[in-house]
């Protein structure tokens, strides 16, 4: 707890951190959970998404740094980026895009940093959705993760791609469909957020245990 404490308070810094383009530390988050559950407030369990240079920076980071040190005796994956929608500050996002083929596996990820007076609404539209990722057996693993006041993010690890799309556009086969497509309608409406965006990965590799799994990639993923 200490330790995860120091990480949300002092987060990494890309500026002193030689290869590191930017990063975000939050505290994990379950999906769905109740809005005023501790897995909300503060979760001991610490949640970064990174983006460096090259592996050689990120393996030196993981050897030598204190919070490096720290993250390898967790879990993480590493991930080659596909495609973008929306934008969000912070990251350098390719121009470049690339395709994943329906059958193949595909990694998600939402940042969002939230209008303070639209954090409400966002939850009654938002947890329905939660629940619909958490519960869907397309994904090996889905979880979200917060830093106070006012970044949300999600990840999940998806079987195949067609899962996943299937899901986002509300044709999965599973109760109550069309929470995700609603709730994206919604946002279109009046958006919930001052920046959001969805990024889409091909996983790489992955490394360490994640609550005593591992092995969340379904398969191994052919790079071409």
């Amino acid at each position: 707890m200490t330790s995860a404490l120091r990480m949300m308070a002092f987060p990494i810094n890309p500026k002193k951190i030689q290869g590191l383009i930017h990063a975000e530390t939050m505290s994990a988050m379950v999906l769905g959970s109740s809005i005023f559950s501790k897995s909300r407030i503060f979760n001991r369990e610490i949640v970064v998404f990174a983006q460096w240079e090259n592996e050689d920076y990120l393996n030196e980071f993981l050897q030598k740094h204190p919070y490096g040190r720290q993250i390898a005796k967790g879990w993480h994956i590493r991930l080659e980026f596909v495609r973008q929608w929306g934008k969000i500050s912070g990251f350098q996002i390719p121009t470049l895009v690339s395709e994943i083929a329906n059958e193949k596996a595909v990694v998600a990820v939402t940042i969002a940093r939230m209008k303070y007076s639209q954090i409400p609404r966002f939850l009654r539209w938002g947890r329905p959705v939660e629940k619909q990722v958490r519960d869907h057996n397309g994904t090996t693993l889905s979880l979200a993760s917060i830093r106070y006041p006012n970044i949300v993010s999600t990840f999940s690890i998806w079987k195949t791609q067609k899962e996943m799309t299937d899901m986002v556009h509300g044709h999965s086969m599973m109760p109550q469909p069309k929470r995700h497509i609603n709730a994206m309608k919604e946002r279109e409406r009046k958006d919930f957020h001052f920046e959001f965006t969805t990024l889409r990965f091909r996983p790489l590799t992955e490394y360490g245990e994640w609550n005593n799994k591992q092995n969340y990639i379904p398969y191994k993923t052919e790079l071409l």
